[in-house]
């Protein structure tokens, strides 16, 4: 047989081809080529230097390995399931890309054992991978002692030429050399093939030169099909570099093996074809049929098993000696690892009344960010170049700087995709809670990010600032006016938009409670008054009655965050006039619709149909609240340089603008 001239690292390296290229096939759907060409230095990668249990996916001090080029899936469930995972079985390949599966069709961490990040979109893994080895620096900065080192691993990713060329990573690796990420390595599948042709006609930078001023270290492997001791020297090389990051251009051929499609883009993003793996197969003396693993190779790979039980083993032992030398330390780090909160942290909640001074939400939560963070040492972010403007600088910390790691304040410069991709990896991490913070209008630039939060269920606090019109001055080119209601389209993230201190508390216990998911907070610059009714409380149904709840009411205004208390105001010069009115407050939509409907008709009894909603937003999505007979104020223009009063006043943002509308609606 051809297969037995084979050597024992050419079996385990075609394993992994063909369970891609059999797994591909059989779903109709998927890309064989990336994991046909990347296959020698995954192997060399897992079978040599990744430290793992595959009996324990989540032991904390794991190496952890992200496939930034996530169409490349199958890479990653090949080996998987050859190392022994719990809960990945032959058949769960079988089913690649099929309805709940194990194995969906780009890596998720929610649906996959062993899978840390959710990844697809190009650059965001590579991000997420800096935002893992944040967390690992600051973790090991703060709890590893001379004598006991107990946070000690490694962030390896497997790039793809479209992870490096989407600029989300550009942002996330330039932190990455300027903050000097030893333990961050990133093997790059340099193929020269994109999915539309060759790299040629749109990529021919000097990748090396680059990441070299980005500040890191850069290896070259000429021979990525063959040459698996050159892959072994560059990552020992890269290991050895401990005050930077590693790139390791690494030179396969997409599709290897493959008669006619192998360095082809044909490779790319489909399945071969029976004809054409009927060639590989020949090409590479693979005598075995579909999905059918020499023993011999599989045997190899389940070393993986006994060798991640030694390493956690070791481990433990480890951690029963940090525990008895430095208890405080130990039960700290459990709590965070088991994601609870300190015990009483919440009464660290600034509480606000109407007579204290009134304030912009952004200025609330200023506070109210540096009281929790105080209290829950976990919190742990920055802000793309304004945390003076959205109030988001820890005081009682430093900066996260090289050779700084212990503290918390992070400077993401100018670089909004680049924070919400790598506060995604810390908060994937564990043991730390991220925030990032911004102006809400360019949340744009780091949309992909938040819905990655959302979908991968990752706990994050999006600070977002400058929330309206009301910004002013700078224009409508800085004035959001659609994002709030883009923003309460996205499934599992919450949004809150508070209209007072209390409902800036509220809203941060809620997001600081609430560990599998995003919360995002819409801040506004100018000053609001603290209302009476409001409370921490009852920010966390969502919406509740601030005013008027003691009888059915001739009209309902409901407000958020800075116009809410228009709304109160209008209410009280409506009541003088005879006219009954309950103001709700809604800061949180998702909040709101989450309560049971004995609590929802309690707040908006289907039976009062007459309606105002005052938000400086687009009317987009009020409609579930107002119905026909109801009506806003709002905007659904975009906004104008002015100001910030006069902006809010010139779009109706008056209480006389409120009554007039309750009135005619009442009329």
């Amino acid at each position: 047989m051809a297969v037995a001239t084979q050597s024992l690292e050419k079996l385990c390296i075609n394993s992994i081809r063909f369970l891609a290229v059999d797994a591909v096939e059989k779903a109709s759907s998927g890309h064989p080529g990336l994991p046909m060409g990347a296959a020698p230095m995954a192997f060399v990668l897992w079978d040599r230097f990744l430290k793992f249990n595959p009996k324990n996916p989540n032991w904390f001090d794991r190496d952890r390995f992200v496939l930034s080029g996530g169409h490349g899936s199958m890479l990653q469930y090949a080996l998987l399931y050859l190392t022994g995972y719990e809960g990945i079985e032959l058949e769960d390949l079988k089913q690649f890309r099929q309805w709940e599966s194990k194995t969906p069709g780009h890596p998720e961490n929610f649906a996959t054992p062993g899978v840390e990040v959710t990844t697809g979109p190009l650059g965001q893994g590579i991000s997420n991978a800096v935002g893992l080895a944040y967390a690992e620096a600051h973790l090991a900065a703060v709890f590893n002692k001379p004598d006991c080192q107990i946070i000690d691993h490694y962030t390896y990713a497997l790039a793809s030429d479209g992870d490096i060329m989407e600029g989300v990573s550009a942002e996330a690796c330039s932190l990455a050399g300027h903050l000097g990420l030893g333990k961050l390595i990133v093997l790059y599948d340099d193929n020269l093939i994109c999915l539309d042709s060759e790299t040629n006609k749109s990529f021919t930078e000097d990748v090396t030169k680059r990441y070299e001023s980005y500040g890191w270290h850069v290896e070259f492997v000429e021979d990525g099909n063959e040459d698996i001791d050159a892959i072994h020297q560059a990552i020992e090389k890269a290991k050895s570099i401990t005050d930077r990051p590693s790139l390791i251009r690494v030179r396969t051929t997409i599709g290897y093996g493959a008669p006619t499609k192998a360095n082809s883009n044909t490779a790319h993003g489909a399945p071969l074809g029976a004809e054409e793996i009927e060639g590989t197969r020949k090409q590479l003396g693979w005598e075995y049929g579909p999905f059918e693993i020499p023993q011999e190779a599989l045997d190899h790979y389940r070393k993986a098993i006994d060798r991640g039980a030694q390493w956690e083993s070791e481990w433990q032992q480890k951690w029963a000696t940090y525990k008895s030398k430095y208890p405080q330390d130990a039960a700290e780090l459990e709590r965070r690892i088991a994601g609870k909160l300190p015990e009483g942290w919440e009464k660290y909640l600034p509480t606000y009344k109407p007579e204290d001074k009134a304030a912009a939400t952004r200025a609330y939560s200023g506070e109210v960010l540096n009281a929790v963070a105080d209290a829950v040492p976990e919190v742990f972010g920055g802000s793309a170049d304004l945390s003076g403007s959205n109030k988001s600088l820890l005081k009682n910390t430093g900066d996260f700087q090289k050779g700084e790691y212990h503290n918390r304040n992070l400077w993401f410069g100018v670089r909004e995709h680049g924070m919400g991709a790598i506060c995604n990896g810390i908060g994937r991490h564990g043991g730390l809670i991220p925030y990032g913070a911004t102006f809400l209008t360019f949340s744009d630039y780091m949309r992909g990010a938040i819905r990655l939060s959302a979908l991968s269920g990752t706990q994050a606090i999006w600070i977002m600032t400058h929330d309206s019109v009301g910004v002013g001055e700078d224009g409508p080119t800085h004035q959001p006016i659609e994002h709030l209601a883009a923003l309460r389209a996205m499934p599992e993230l919450v949004v809150f938009r508070p209209g007072d201190g209390n409902e800036v508390s509220g809203a941060y216990k809620v997001a600081l409670e609430r560990g599998d998911g995003p919360t995002l907070l819409a801040l506004s610059r100018q000053g609001v008054p603290n209302l009476e009714g409001s409370s921490i409380e009852k920010t966390a149904k969502g919406g509740y009655v601030l005013s008027g709840g003691e009888e059915t009411p001739d009209i309902i205004l409901i407000g958020t965050g800075s116009e809410l208390h228009l709304c109160a105001e209008a209410a009280e010069q409506l009541r003088g006039e005879g006219k009954k009115v309950r103001v709700v407050s809604m800061p949180s939509f998702e909040l709101f619709e989450a309560q049971d409907e004995a609590y929802k008709e309690s707040v908006l009894p289907k039976a009062v149909t007459k309606r105002v909603a005052v938000e400086a937003g687009t009317s987009f999505g009020w409609c579930r609240y107002v119905g026909s007979e109801g009506d806003t104020v709002t905007i659904d223009t975009y906004g104008a340089s002015a100001p910030g009063k006069v902006c809010l006043q010139k779009f109706g943002f008056t209480v006389d603008n409120v009554v007039a509308k309750a009135k005619a609606i009442l009329s």
